[in-house]
């Protein structure tokens, strides 16, 4: 009887126990569903999304069947992500082997508009892909470094041209030394070689000056001690330094405008900026003709500088790169008159420097008009000058503008 009563209530103590094994495992496998739900697969882990909005990369965050769950405006904007997919087969692959080992890869790719790789307008990413958390998310973050290229294609060609530009006067100079070293005897041959050396070192000296002007003013750094300008000074000193040109081709120099025009102003850039335009228009103009310098009061807080000749003009394909340090629309004529390719970059960089800017109008056969447009000082109006306001070198007039 007693073995009995053992027996049975062991057997209610198993059953109790079983029972309680039971409703605790339903209550688990509750819990567990209730989890999944809060988040399930496919579903960015919390707190990732608000990490994703600060990153300054382009970010994807790709599911385990390489679909989009979310991607920056940015991303899609240059092409890696269209619709709810990536669209850049290295990338596409980058994340199916990170998905697959966990290891984190790194690279760079060239991202046309649309997606296609195309080297032309196409834009450059370092491209990193890393696992995230579980569920076979992948984390991708593309970082621009288009701008970084292009400066750094800049500075290579840059450093090209320079070497171009010096190799030339100083291989002419060397090849002429041998030259008059072996004419000695010959004085006529020595003079004529001395002058063609001159010549050379002339053109290497403006290089080199040019060049030292242009890295002081192509920076970010602003100009110091900025002082009132008179216009008419500039205009009057840059006149001067091309005077000798334009006797040797017989063009006139004229100058007009209102007096009394100032701006805030470094002098000697201002005038070896205009000095530029006008060098220019004397060379590329026929000579018995005319090159004018004027000033206008254009609005009450800016002033033009213009420079006007009878040249030869401006194809209209080349006047967007003209201002490109180097860059000439005749590259023969432009040696021949020994200028650096230089002169409009300075032109650009100087009269930005100033808080302008520079423009211009131009057409083949029938001159170019160069304009600098800068902030005006506060000045009571003057009437234009009809007279010289200054002594001008023989050929060079002072007029009253229209």
């Amino acid at each position: 009887m007693e073995v009995e009563i053992v027996a049975s209530l062991t057997g209610l103590a198993g059953l109790a126990i079983g029972l309680a094994t039971g409703l605790a495992v339903r209550v688990s496998e509750r819990a567990q569903r209730t989890a999944v739900a809060t988040n399930p697969v496919g579903s960015l882990p919390p707190g990732v999304a608000s990490v994703l909005s600060v990153l300054r990369s382009s970010a994807v965050v790709v599911d385990g069947e390489d679909r989009v769950l979310r991607a920056s405006s940015a991303a899609r904007a240059y092409g890696l992500v269209s619709g709810d997919h990536l669209v850049v087969d290295e990338v596409i692959a980058m994340t199916r082997l990170v998905r697959r080992d966990g290891e984190i890869r790194e690279t760079e790719i060239q991202v046309g508009p649309n997606g296609a790789r195309r080297r032309a307008d196409g834009r450059w990413f370092a491209v990193r892909v890393a696992p995230l958390g579980s569920h076979g998310l992948v984390l991708v973050l593309a970082e621009d470094l288009t701008d970084m290229r292009r400066t750094e294609a800049i500075r290579r060609d840059f450093v090209a041209n320079v070497s171009h530009e010096l190799k030339t006067p100083v291989g002419a100079l060397s090849l002429l030394a041998e030259t008059v070293e072996s004419a000695a005897d010959d004085p006529d041959a020595v003079r004529r070689f001395a002058g063609r050396m001159q010549y050379e070192s002339v053109r290497l000296n403006n290089l080199v000056q040019d060049l030292m002007t242009l890295s002081r003013v192509q920076g970010d750094e602003p100009l110091p001690e900025l002082t009132p300008v008179t216009l008419e000074e500039v205009m009057a000193e840059a006149l001067e330094r091309c005077q000798i040109k334009a006797v040797a081709k017989d063009i006139q120099l004229a100058a007009g405008g209102e007096d009394g025009l100032r701006v805030r102003a470094d002098q000697e850039l201002l005038v070896t900026a205009l000095r530029n335009l006008v060098d220019n228009a004397v060379a590329y103009s026929p000579e018995h003709t005319r090159v004018v310098v004027s000033t206008r009061r254009c609005d009450e807080t800016h002033v033009e500088i213009n420079v006007t000749d009878q040249g030869i003009g401006i194809p209209e394909a080349e006047i967007e790169r003209i201002f490109e340090r180097f860059y000439r629309v005749d590259p023969a004529r432009s040696r021949q008159t020994g200028g650096t390719g230089l002169g409009l970059a300075i032109v650009k960089h100087v009269t930005s420097k100033h808080g302008g800017d520079v423009t211009v109008w131009s057409k083949e056969g029938h001159g170019s008009t160069f304009t600098i447009r800068l902030p005006l000082i506060d000045t009571p109006r003057r009437p234009a000058a009809g007279a010289t306001a200054f002594p001008a070198p023989q050929n060079t007039a002072r007029e009253a503008t229209p």
